[in-house]
């Protein structure tokens, strides 16, 4: 009987301490992604995976979280985008395609080789924005060629396919697809991410996922409140201190998310 309860008391405490863990790493992740227009996946995705939860469990239920986070941060900034529905269609209508045939096909590709793509290109991305003093802080109006918007809508369907197999780092892509598209500045930019990607891209790509692995209801719920919390505090923060916080938050996350993948394609070609 003492042995019965010993161990109950252990199975409480673990999960118990599991469960905050899980918390906490959810919102810290998400507050960083929220400041930079995306990465939450550099810490929130592995962490799970570590807990021991299998690879496309672990990223249908970061999918889910993801998606609370857009709308956390989307809450915030919601009123930046007024102007840029229309940019925000155009993700949708090539991105989406693009989230659904990528979670369609991560059962049979190898992800060790899409690792090593997204890492050399998050890594470039951290240096160009280090070295471009200007980039970002400020909006710029531009007229776009057809040339122009034919190459930006091939861009949204590729980081889509992207997205809906590795998820890591996509949203820095689109963020700073925008800044150079569009000549907008981090904070309209990030305003966008959060709804077409955080919000509907990543929906899109866990309902697929889920058909492939089931989401632990616990579990959802945890991360569902670190991400939601986490994506407002971000949002606020980054309305608050504006652009420079954003570029430097940016530069370090996708320097980071960079190194990560980079590694994790390495290791698995050892």
């Amino acid at each position: 009987m003492f042995y019965l309860l010993t161990t109950l008391v252990n199975t409480f405490d673990y999960s118990f301490y599991k469960s905050i863990s899980i918390f906490l790493i959810s919102f810290f992740s998400n507050t960083f992604s929220a400041i930079s227009g995306g990465g939450a996946g550099l810490i929130q995705l592995p962490a799970l995976i570590l807990t021991g939860i299998p690879y496309y469990q672990a990223l249908a239920s970061h999918k889910f979280a993801t998606v609370a986070l857009g709308i956390g941060g989307s809450l915030r900034n919601f009123k930046s985008i007024k102007n840029d529905i229309h940019v925000a269609w155009q993700i949708l209508i090539f991105g989406l395609p693009g989230v659904v045939f990528g979670a369609s096909i991560v059962e049979f590709i190898s992800e060790r080789y899409l690792y090593l793509v997204l890492g050399i290109i998050s890594i470039i991305l951290a240096f160009y924005s280090f070295l471009k003093s200007d980039l970002g802080l400020s909006t710029r109006k531009k007229k776009l060629t057809l040339t122009q918007k034919i190459r930006f809508s091939i861009f949204i369907c590729l980081i889509g396919i992207l997205n809906g197999s590795i998820s890591s780092g996509t949203g820095l892509l689109v963020t700073i697809l925008l800044i150079k598209t569009f000549g907008m500045d981090f904070l309209r930019a990030i305003s966008l991410t959060f709804i077409t990607v955080g919000i509907f891209w990543n929906f899109t790509g866990a309902i697929f996922l889920i058909n492939i692995a089931s989401v632990p209801l616990n579990l959802l719920i945890l991360l569902i409140m670190g991400s939601f919390s986490g994506g407002f505090l971000g949002a606020h923060l980054s309305k608050i201190k504006g652009n420079r916080l954003i570029k430097k938050t940016f530069t370090i996350v996708s320097l980071f998310v960079g190194i990560s993948l980079f590694i994790k394609s390495i290791i698995s070609f050892l």
